[in-house]
């Protein structure tokens, strides 16, 4: 199992259903499961902000003075260090609880959804081809079913196609 920090820096994050700690440790957990363990031996950070937190860090460094659902942050591995280290996730939670809303699904499922989303871009998947898109949709597909939560792109899907997206 990875050694995961969860820091829970917005209070308001404790009014969901599931515990922030133990919703990442099973999200670590299932993303292990279907990728063969990647996050083994694997540091990581999980911060629950909110979204001043996240829109200042935002602005500085993606040029974005706007809050986003998540943001994540690899690190920078020395030669040498191993495999140790893997990067920071940071989630804005009044983002999190719009989207979640305009969307139609829990908010437990979304966060669960946008911590994985955030693992797999420190495990270098990335959605900037439709090619890369399909792939690290297709493991966000599996890991949330082994999650028991739906698939988050087939509601999308549906929604675009009604407004000719």
């Amino acid at each position: 199992m990875p050694d995961i920090d969860v820091q829970i820096a917005d209070r308001a994050w404790h009014d969901d259903s599931e515990d922030p700690q133990s919703m990442t440790r099973r999200v670590a957990g299932a993303l292990n499961q279907v990728l063969g363990n990647p996050l083994k031996n694997r540091e990581l950070t999980v911060r629950f902000a909110s979204d001043e937190e996240v829109r200042a860090l935002n602005a500085q460094f993606r040029e974005k003075d706007t809050p986003t659902n998540v943001l994540s942050f690899p690190s920078e591995q020395l030669p040498g260090q191993g495999e140790g280290a893997l990067g920071d996730i940071i989630l804005a939670r009044a983002t999190v609880v719009r989207e979640a809303a305009e969307q139609g699904k829990q908010v437990a499922d979304h966060t669960a959804h946008l911590i994985l989303h955030g693992m797999l871009h420190l495990l270098e998947y990335d959605h900037d081809t439709d090619e890369k898109a399909e792939k690290m949709e297709s493991i966000e597909r599996q890991v949330l079913s082994q999650l028991e939560i739906a698939d988050p792109y087939a509601e999308i899907s549906a929604e675009e196609a009604r407004h000719g997206a």
